[in-house]
């Protein structure tokens, strides 16, 4: 049945929200995969006209999801400026990065070297940027589809351990986590650190240090 209604809450990280109907009591459950146009961007407060079902026995779900009237516009016109103003950023943040990665190598490389980190570390190191990268894509399409979420503890652990240029591109890529500035600042504390004890590790080699 056809319905209108107001969007009163969305989990943006997690990819759903409820919406409250007058003609019926309880809010309906909608997910981000019911909008039946995927450059919309859901926010709080925004007229929604919509389908309602029930599937097993539970609470009334949204489908075929539209925004109503002239606030249909506002977040199409939204989500397409969304590239445009990240473009810059994006940029901006990949120089600084690419230099730490380019240090780190040159790190990793004068400790093989030297004999101070075995070869097979180095090989421990990719495998646990991979871990972590899937472990962000897990995560990302868990918060989607509304799925059990993995810690962040355990994102940072992964970091941590030198799995944080993973993280890092996947941050990017699947566009998750970037703007919870807690989190970010986090992680960039545990890249300072895993990068801190790999120095002092292979300066034990340098005479004086």
């Amino acid at each position: 049945m056809k319905r209108q209604g107001t969007l009163v809450r969305w989990e943006k990280d997690r990819g759903f929200g409820f919406i409250r109907c007058p003609e019926i009591s309880a809010d309906v459950f909608v997910h981000l995969r019911d909008f039946s146009e995927r450059g919309t961007a859901p926010q709080v407060g925004m007229r929604l006209d919509f389908e309602e079902i029930h599937v097993g026995g539970k609470g009334p779900r949204a489908v075929a999801v539209r925004a109503a009237g002239a606030q249909q516009q506002r977040p199409q016109r939204r989500q397409q400026q969304q590239p445009q103003r990240r473009s810059p950023r994006s940029a901006s943040s990949s120089l600084p990065m690419a230099l730490l990665l380019a240090g780190y190598a040159a790190l990793l490389g004068y400790g093989v070297w030297t004999g101070r980190i075995p070869p097979i570390a180095l090989g421990v190191l990719l495998l646990l940027s991979l871990l972590t990268f899937f472990v962000y894509g897990f995560d990302k399409n868990a918060a989607q589809a509304g799925r059990w979420r993995t810690a962040e503890n355990t994102l940072h652990l992964l970091s941590l351990a030198g799995g944080w240029p993973g993280a890092w591109i996947a941050q990017r890529l699947f566009r998750h986590k970037v703007s919870k500035t807690n989190f970010m600042a986090v992680y960039w504390a545990t890249v300072l650190a895993h990068l801190a004890a790999v120095g002092a590790w292979v300066g034990k080699l340098v005479p004086g240090l």
